[in-house]
């Protein structure tokens, strides 16, 4: 472990793809801009989106289809800041709020960060144990110690570097969207049907918790980090042109990533709403259940096995990322840089310990609901990474012409509003539930006092960058701090000896004898002359 001082985001792969490569064709070009979003998209497909996709198909069939395309939206623009961050001032999410925040809050940023990639982590752990049990039956516990082992692929795939990492990505992706496609066409759902769930309506307060899974499972805190950071590694020219050029592909590259995304998610909820709750069975709210009940209403094994195949390959592509989300925000936020392996290894465990013990100590069957725990404690960090990145893209100061239009900004903050509202809401409502079951003043009192803090900071961390006394941008140094130099005028020489060999070298070195002689003569063995100029 060690401090560094560079301002660079994930150093290993920065500026390592080259946009403007004379020697290829203007396709190329175009297409070397492609690739950070797909790494962004997996973390909006991942196991922990199935569970809560699942849990509002069986339950409320089509009618949470909305909540989709409105996250899906949420995510497109999020996602576009985050990249026109990254691309205009050459500075992750993470690097820009340490130079605006205080310390002190700084590291509650860090911690909350820190806390969503474990909730990432810890859906991708299980979700890819869940799939090597319905494949092997595997006990699922030996299944989650086997995910560690994905650091050594993940370590291979950084040492070949970034564009073969997005290619293993996107053939991840491309698995996943396959064996949905084959799934769907199985169920033949009806469109009609599908439509119908476009119209956003909430039905009651378990729809209202699922929805709030199914946005934090979309709009991640974690990719926003990542995506500030992945389009760095792209070399463009920094002048206008050259940035407005950027800008518009990666916008092109994040649209069609996402949306390939929605497509992966929206087939998970119409699968469970066409052959689950169509059929009576609105309790399906598991992977493993939903892979047992598939072949009775598909009339195939194949099809079951090709959902457990997806959820491997879902949580395989999004522990890479995850991970990459992990280095840029301790990097970031604490100018640590530590090995590699050692990184994955401390963001595996901290995910793997909640996993196994609830699977020791409350069983197999309780995995899935801590899943969508998972999602929704993703959902409440959403305001901690939203609210700075719209604040630092609105700055015209530091964005100059690049900082976002007046609409653009308008839509971002009615964003932040809604998820900060579904989020206390949520708070208000889970709180009442626990209170009128649970019978602990302790915990009743730490409850209000967590929603308490949670309701200050969240508002500090609106205010602070508007407000006069906003910290002034650290600047690294290189160097130490420059101090007063005492200059003193050179002797002059009157002789100076030189060695020649008769070579090529010696016209630069009779050069340099003749700059370093007096102003008026200069001497060559026992030959002297005038000196000219």
């Amino acid at each position: 472990m060690s401090r560094h001082h560079s301002e660079i985001s994930l150093s290993e792969v920065h500026k390592s793809v080259d946009t403007n490569h004379p020697g290829r064709s203007k396709w190329k070009r175009i297409l070397s801009f492609l690739g950070p979003a797909y790494l962004v998209s997996v973390g909006y497909m991942d196991p922990g989106n199935w569970a809560t996709d699942l849990a509002g198909g069986s339950q409320f069939g089509y009618s949470l289809l909305w909540v989709l395309v409105m996250s899906n939206i949420m995510a497109l623009l999020l996602q576009s800041l985050s990249a026109r961050l990254g691309i205009v001032r050459n500075k992750d999410l993470a690097q820009v709020n340490r130079e605006t925040y205080p310390r002190g809050i700084n590291l509650i940023l860090y911690v909350l960060a820190e806390i969503a990639i474990a909730a990432t982590d810890l859906a991708e752990i299980l979700g890819m144990a869940i799939g090597i049990q319905l494949l092997t039956g595997l006990p699922l516990i030996y299944g989650v110690l086997l995910t560690v082992l994905d650091t050594f692929l993940l370590m291979l795939l950084q040492r070949l570097g970034i564009r073969k990492l997005e290619a293993f990505i996107v053939g991840l992706i491309f698995i996943i969207g396959v064996s949905f496609f084959i799934q769907i066409f199985v169920a033949n759902p009806n469109a009609g049907e599908i439509a119908s769930g476009l119209v956003p309506h909430l039905e009651n307060s378990t729809a209202l918790y699922i929805a709030i899974g199914i946005i934090g499972a979309t709009v991640m805190p974690h990719n926003l980090y990542l995506h500030s950071a992945l389009v760095q590694t792209r070399k463009f020219n920094t002048d206008d042109k050259g940035i407005r050029k950027a800008l518009k592909m990666n916008f092109i590259d994040s649209a069609v990533a996402l949306n390939m995304a929605l497509l992966v998610n929206a087939a998970i909820l119409i699968l469970a709403a066409t052959v689950f709750y169509k059929t009576g069975r609105t309790d399906v709210a598991e992977i493993k259940q939903a892979y047992e009940l598939l072949p009775q209403h598909l009339g195939s094994t194949f099809a079951a096995h090709l959902f457990a195949i997806a959820v491997i390959a879902a949580g395989q592509s999004s522990t890479i990322t995850g991970t990459l989300a992990g280095q840029i925000v301790m990097e970031g936020y604490l100018r640590l840089r530590i090995n590699p392996i050692v990184r994955i290894l401390i963001t595996r465990l901290i995910a793997i310990v909640p996993a196994v013990l609830v699977i020791i100590f409350y069983g197999e069957e309780d995995v899935d609901n801590l899943l969508i725990f998972s999602q929704v404690i993703l959902s409440m960090q959403l305001g901690f990474a939203i609210i700075p990145l719209i604040h630092f893209v609105s700055d015209k100061k530091t964005m100059g012409k690049f900082a976002i239009k007046f609409y653009v900004k308008i839509s971002a903050w009615l964003i932040a509003i809604v998820l900060v509202y579904l989020n206390l809401r949520m708070i208000i409502e889970e709180s009442d539930i626990f209170f009128e079951s649970s019978g602990n003043l302790i915990w009743k009192i730490f409850v209000v006092i967590a929603g308490i803090l949670f309701i200050i900071f969240l508002g500090y961390t609106t205010y602070y960058p508007l407000s006069k006394t906003r910290k002034k941008a650290m600047i690294s140094h290189l160097h130490n701090e420059p101090t007063l130099l005492k200059i003193k005028p050179l002797p002059e020489y009157k002789k100076i000896a030189i060695a020649l060999d008769f070579s090529e070298m010696d016209q630069p070195l009779f050069n340099q004898a003749l700059s370093q002689g007096s102003k008026n003569k200069i001497c060559i063995n026992s030959y002297c002359r005038e000196r000219i100029g």
